[in-house]
């Protein structure tokens, strides 16, 4: 059991289940340096996690939800992919204790919040996860983005779920800090992905309620809406960073993958 405080963090979770099969979609090591990053991401960890809270962009609700079941399935959220990307097992157990937490947690915060048993992992939480913790035995719980994608709201679930760092729990936001599918589809994301990398890696590392400011405004950022046509995929940064409090953030992988640069962020 982890008994230092832990980082959070916003990664990238590639392309579908793009690290376990051979990638055809462009040149065939596209997500060899983003996989052996995830291979060494728990070494950089202060200690093993207790449990694992993932925030992920393709699961969207109107409140605040959050897996309770002890077991969840696998969701192969993704589609046009070969078949044993569909076959791919990551039996991780779920912590109905730790969901409960983090539902009294919201709710000490005044913020909404739901479970739900049946909701298994979608590849915004397994596809990761399986290549930094193949073993699959840490506990892991998802929480939904709230329906609106408003970026003060999820700070502010972040900032309620803060003290899960000190208890040993490990929050993730799964994302990607470029995600237009069109420029990545014709290679052209280049030169907007840059400028918004260079806005957020500035953004992350500033003062604290600074950066707030300038993550709830992102939309402001250069490139910002080249980016993201929609910001599902940018919004688990602010639980992130919420969590985080007074942390201040770094970009701890940069990549350039199918014409796109893309970032992973530590806080703390």
């Amino acid at each position: 059991m982890s008994t230092r405080r832990m980082p959070t963090y916003y990664l990238p979770h590639g392309g579908g289940p793009c690290f376990f099969m051979p990638w055809t979609m462009g040149p065939a090591d596209t997500w060899d340096r983003l996989a052996a990053w995830l291979r060494a991401w728990p070494a950089t960890l202060p200690d093993r996690p207790r449990a694992i809270v993932v925030v992920s962009a393709h699961w969207e609700e109107r409140r605040a939800t959050v897996t309770t079941g002890a077991a969840p399935a696998l969701i192969f959220d993704y589609h046009g992919f070969p078949p044993e990307t569909y076959a791919l097992t990551w039996p991780a157990p779920g912590d109905p204790a730790l969901a409960d937490r983090v539902r009294a947690l919201l709710s000490g915060a005044g913020l909404e919040s739901a479970g739900d048993a049946a909701r298994g992992f979608d590849h915004g939480v397994f596809v990761p996860l399986k290549v930094a913790f193949p073993e699959a035995e840490i506990p892991t719980v998802a929480l939904s983005l709230v329906r609106t994608l408003d970026p003060a709201a999820h700070l502010a679930i972040g900032r309620a779920l803060a003290p899960l760092r000190d208890e040993g729990v490990l929050i993730v936001g799964s994302g990607n800090s470029y995600h237009d599918l069109r420029g990545f589809l014709t290679g052209t994301g280049l030169a907007a992905s840059t400028q918004f990398d260079a806005w957020l890696a500035g953004a992350v590392a500033a003062e604290p309620r600074e950066r707030d400011a300038a993550i709830t405004a992102w939309r402001k950022a250069p490139a910002a809406l080249a980016c993201h046509p929609r910001e599902e995929h940018l919004i688990p940064l602010h639980v992130a960073a919420g969590a985080a409090g007074d942390d201040r953030g770094e970009v701890v992988l940069r990549d350039t993958v199918l014409g796109a640069v893309v970032s992973a962020v530590r806080f703390g």
